[in-house]
């Protein structure tokens, strides 16, 4: 008796032991799905930050060079005479107005008028007619 009750026990297991089975199968894949989509965000997020240092990369190395060039003797002297109107010993600043002031106070010449010659057309016909 006992040993059927053993052997009831056992096959009612392992009815229990499949379904059991198929869930845990289940639980475990929905698991490493989850898994697997974490892993790849995270490659991806790996991936823009290293696209965002080669571009800071790039931009840091652009100012380092323009540093270097306004740090010149070049560009300080440049920079000393357009925008403080220094000059060197010996020199002479001019400084001309707005070109719409320059236009203004310069006298119109009346005799000056676009004049573009004929066309060769013209000048055979004037010659033939």
């Amino acid at each position: 008796m006992l040993q059927e009750k053993l052997y009831t026990f056992l096959h009612k297991l392992g009815d229990y032991s499949k379904i059991l089975l198929v869930l845990m199968v289940i639980f475990f894949s929905i698991s490493l799905y989850r898994n697997y989509s974490k892993v790849k965000s995270s490659s991806e997020r790996i991936e823009a930050a290293r696209e965002r240092v080669e571009q800071l990369k790039r931009e840091n190395d652009t100012l380092k060079q323009d540093l270097k060039e306004k740090e010149s003797e070049e560009f300080i002297e440049k920079e000393l005479r357009d925008k403080l109107n220094l000059a060197k010993e010996g020199e002479i600043i001019v400084v001309l107005p707005d070109e719409e002031i320059l236009r203004k106070l310069a006298p119109e010449r009346e005799d000056e008028e676009e004049y573009l010659p004929d066309p060769n057309w013209k000048k055979w016909l004037k010659i033939f007619i």
